[in-house]
Order: C-alpha cells, then sequence, then structure tokens
C-alpha cells in the first residue's frame, strides 16, 4: 500500500528531487512551496500533489490542512534556505533584528510549525526528517544558528514521536551543486573552495540528499532517530 508524503518547499532544488523521488516510488506525494510556477511543473512531470503554502504562517498552515488526507506516513521538512540572500543591505540594528528573524522564520519556526499542525496526522510507523546544513557546525551567520536550532530541537520531537513509534532525524548537507540555493551569486573561487573542503572531490547533488531521506524513511531505518546524518562527501568529518 502507498504511504502520503508530505515535501516542504518542494518546488526547486532538493525538495523537488525528493518528492520526485517517492513519487516514482508509486506513494501518494504532496508537495508544498511559495511558487506556484515551479509546483505546477513538477506536478506534471511526477503525479505529485501541488498546493502552495508558506510554512512560516499559521493560518496558512492552518488552510493547508484542509488540503491534506488525514494520515501523513512521512513528513520531510525541506522548506528553508539563508534568506541573507535576499535582505536589502541595511545595517542598522532593526535591520539586523529582523534579518536574522527572517532566517530562524525560514528554518526552524516553519519546520516546528508544520510539524506541530500535523501532529494528530502522522502515522504510527511513520518518519518525519529534517533538511539541516552544514552551516549549524561551520557557522553561517543566523542561517548556521537557524539549522543549528532544527537539530536541537530534533532531540525533544524525537522523543516526543518515539513513543509513537515515529523517527525523527535531521539530513545534513553540505555544498549541494544544482539547487537554488546561492541565488546565483556563488563564485567560482567560492565553489573551488567547497570542493576542495570535500574527500571525494566533488559537490554533492541533490539525488545525494534523497538517497538520505528515503533511507530514513524505509523499514531498514526503524531504530534510527534523534540523529543528524551528514551528507558532505567529508566536508565536515565526525567520529
Amino acid at each position: 500500500m502507498s504511504r502520503t508524503i508530505l515535501v516542504t518547499g518542494g518546488g526547486t532544488g532538493i525538495g523537488r528531487a525528493i518528492a520526485r523521488h517517492f513519487a516514482e516510488q508509486g506513494e501518494n506525494v504532496f508537495v508544498t512551496g511559495r511558487r506556484p510556477g515551479p509546483l505546477k511543473e513538477l506536478a506534471d512531470e511526477c503525479g505529485a500533489h501541488a498546493l502552495v503554502c508558506d510554512h512560516t504562517d499559521p493560518e496558512a498552515l492552518t488552510r493547508l490542512l484542509a488540503d491534506l488526507p488525514e494520515r501523513v506516513d512521512v513528513l520531510v521538512n525541506n522548506a528553508g534556505g539563508n534568506t541573507d540572500f535576499d535582505a536589502d543591505g541595511g545595517t542598522d540594528l532593526a535591520s539586523y533584528a529582523r534579518d536574522f528573524r527572517a532566517n530562524l522564520d525560514a528554518n526552524l519556526v516553519s519546520a516546528a510549525l508544520t510539524t506541530r499542525a500535523l501532529n494528530g496526522r502522522l502515522a504510527a510507523g511513520g518518519t518525519v526528517v529534517h533538511i539541516g546544513s552544514i552551516a549549524a557546525d561551520q557557522g553561517a551567520g543566523s542561517y548556521g544558528a537557524a539549522k543549528a536550532g532544527l537539530a536541537a530541537w530534533n532531540l525533544d520531537l524525537a522523543d516526543e514521536l518515539g513513543a509513537r513509534d515515529i523517527t525523527s532525524n535531521v539530513v545534513s548537507p553540505g555544498y549541494i551543486a544544482d539547487t537554488e540555493f546561492f541565488r546565483d551569486r556563488l563564485s567560482q573561487e567560492r565553489r573551488d573552495t567547497l570542493v576542495t573542503a570535500t574527500a571525494m572531490g566533488r559537490p554533492g547533488s541533490p539525488a545525494d540528499i534523497t538517497g538520505a531521506v528515503a533511507f530514513l524513511a524505509s523499514p531498514a531505518a526503524r531504530h534510527i532517530t534523534g540523529q543528524v546524518l551528514n551528507v558532505n562527501g567529508g566536508a565536515r568529518k565526525t567520529r
């Protein structure tokens, strides 16, 4: 029997690849995002259900519930990104506060709100996966702080959901090519630096992250929860 999968922020990049993978496996996939155009393209491409939603907005999430099934087997909190790329360059304290909060909202609060909104619909035996970032450990201003907060928040969430046989983990990518993350502002020099930092000598791809998410959502990962799975080609090593 097919599962119901919700992928947030799935119109492009990593989220799009994850949604397409599950759809191709015959799962019942719902994808959200803020831009109708990319969502429609994905829906036409793989048959996923496309829904417009801003996951930082409680009212938008409440409206979203009306369009979702009563049971969700896999939730992928992918919505987010470094909102500093969209900042207006203001340097006063009010601008700093606004920009800092924007990253917290986009990357941490959005995941918390979405998971809370869907709490009653998450199925026993199900899976929650949050998309984190290597920036949580290597730093990137408020974006890194938000992703670090996401991993810390997941520790309690794993305990809460574990009582219902639901796993909850973070997949933490390094540099992933072929996404809109850098808004076409990544210089060749910076790209080369990021690639050189890996042990594999290549950037990651959306498919690399998809594979990790698919594993965590599979029967093989039923005793893995409260963890951060680093997918960075060895750019940050652990023991």
